[in-house]
């Protein structure tokens, strides 16, 4: 018989009471459930309590929630001495550590205290819910329930059915986590799960933008924390999870996925584990951290020398993004060619998607020492990029520099790539995304539900790479494979389609859509 998720004195039980476990026991017991809390270790469960308990006091210090409602919520709160205790929860969520054998031998165990029809769940972030359930005599009722840290501030649950798992399961899994007040979205038993999926895209890419020596961190968490929206840089991003636990995953996902190019990390990033430069907590990654504090290095002094002239190369495709370019030269003291061709002493500037400068420059035959490349797709809010070239010569560099900074903005200046940093970056991210619709892992919208909620980008990367237009991002794709010939960048089948019949990245296949 199907349990009944919608019942109210249904109870969760919780094993495992550390930062996941207790956020997990804080939001299920505001939303109204009972909760249950055991953890192997003294004391462990009672302290979880209490700290719930000064979390909820803090925010009434706050004012933001009632004192009897704080009351209340901890109230529904009940510490076991015993597992045994557990055969009064409906459901159980587990959030032991990531080791399979002791997550089998913890369901064995619960097997044979709770009822029938209780649900086992488990919060992991990386073991196959497939494995856990196998060595369980009722492996249909075996699921994965997935929630981010902090628990209480996101939002977020990945609610992941194994090969045998009951959909009624699922189900009543779905209408659990949106009594917690969690946004659920169901994705398949597969490595990564929608959210660490995704993430593979992310610091993977600025590793290899960092190992082409084209960028230094600082520089690639800049740009992308400027334009494009990223919350955090993925440098700033690996220093607070730390490199250990960060590149222990991308070697797990790239494991998992059989050599899958796309998620290959570089050695650069082994290295600083190796090196036992973690981030934060060991006071030194890719940054250096005083009082816990980011020490950021500064920005390159602005040259003095602006050019006599510049004339930027039209763009019939993209004529739209480079206008504010032109515009924002215009405000200057130096003169904006409007010729057919520059001048034998103007300062070349190019704004290609996907092209690096070099092979742009060499194609359309301008004077290779005179140009340069700025990054126009995402505007000019924030960090802008200027990109130069070996043969780019040191007075035309400096001559951008000055001209794009002359409004005080702030920029960075990269070595030649194609696609500059935040192109290809997103880029992979959307091609990710893609690959992830394309093997049925998600639907559409949970993937960029994924991604907002999960891992704060500013869009979900469907939607983003619809905005950017599909023919756009496989045509910078097209670019790194051709620059390159490294799979890596091959583009997905979904992608590719989409592009070529010109529809939305969140159009379902053919077969699922509705009549």
């Amino acid at each position: 018989m199907a349990l009944d998720a919608t019942r109210a004195d249904l109870t969760i039980g919780v094993v495992g009471t550390g930062s996941m476990g207790r956020g997990i026991m804080q939001v299920a017991a505001e939303g109204g459930l009972a909760v249950v809390a055991y953890d192997a270790a003294e004391d462990a469960a009672a302290k979880a309590k209490e700290f719930v308990g000064a979390q909820l006091a803090r925010r009434v210090a706050k004012g933001s929630l009632a004192k009897a409602e704080a009351d209340a919520t901890l109230a529904r709160i009940a510490v076991a001495s015993s597992i045994e205790e557990l055969t009064r929860a409906q459901i159980v969520i587990e959030a032991v550590l990531e080791r399979l054998d002791l997550k089998q031998e913890l369901f064995g165990r619960l097997e044979g205290v709770v009822a029938a029809d209780a649900i086992l769940a488990s919060n992991t972030s990386s073991l196959p819910i497939t494995a856990i359930a196998a060595k369980c005599k009722h492996p249909e009722r075996v699921a994965g329930l997935h929630f981010f840290n902090p628990v209480p501030l996101m939002k977020l649950v990945e609610v992941i059915p194994g090969l045998r798992t009951s959909p009624t399961v699922i189900d009543a899994l779905v209408i659990v986590s949106k009594r917690m007040a969690r946004e659920p979205v169901v994705c398949t038993d597969s490595p990564g799960f929608i959210v660490n999926h995704i993430g593979r895209a992310y610091a993977p890419e600025a590793g290899r933008i960092l190992a082409e020596g084209i960028a230094e961190p600082h520089e690639i968490d800049r740009v992308l924390t400027g334009a494009p929206g990223f919350r955090m840089g993925p440098f700033t991003l690996q220093d607070l999870v730390g490199a250990d636990v960060s590149v222990s995953v991308m070697e797990s996902l790239l494991g998992q996925f059989y050599g899958e190019p796309m998620y290959a990390p570089q050695p650069i990033q082994r290295l600083r584990v190796d090196g036992g430069l973690y981030g934060q907590k060991t006071g030194a990654g890719w940054y250096t951290y005083a009082d816990g504090r980011k020490q950021e290095p500064p920005f390159r002094p602005v040259p003095k020398v602006l050019p006599k002239s510049v004339w930027v190369h039209p763009s019939k495709h993209h004529a739209d993004a480079v206008a504010p370019l032109i515009e924002l030269f215009s405000k200057s003291p130096v003169t904006v060619e409007r010729g057919e061709k520059p001048s034998a002493s103007a300062l070349i500037v190019i704004c290609p998607f996907g092209y690096d400068i070099s092979t742009a420059a060499v194609e359309l035959g301008h004077d290779v020492s005179r140009a340069v490349g700025v990054d126009v797709m995402f505007g000019l809010e924030g960090t802008r990029t200027l990109m130069v070239t070996p043969a780019t010569s040191p007075a035309s560099r400096d001559g951008a520099h000055a001209l794009l900074a002359f409004d005080g903005g702030p920029v960075v200046v990269i070595n030649d790539s194609p696609g500059f940093i935040a192109q290809r970056v997103v880029a992979h991210i959307i091609n990710v995304s893609c690959q992830i619709a394309q093997r049925g892992i998600a639907k559409p919208a949970d993937i960029d539900k994924g991604a907002r909620l999960g891992l704060g980008y500013p869009l979900g990367p469907l939607d983003w790479g619809d905005r950017i237009g599909p023919d756009v991002v496989c045509f910078i794709l097209d670019r790194l494979h051709a620059y390159y010939r490294d799979p890596r960048y091959r583009t997905s089948p979904w992608l590719k389609r989409r592009a070529q019949l010109g529809l939305s990245l969140l159009t379902p296949e053919g077969r699922d859509r509705a009549t």
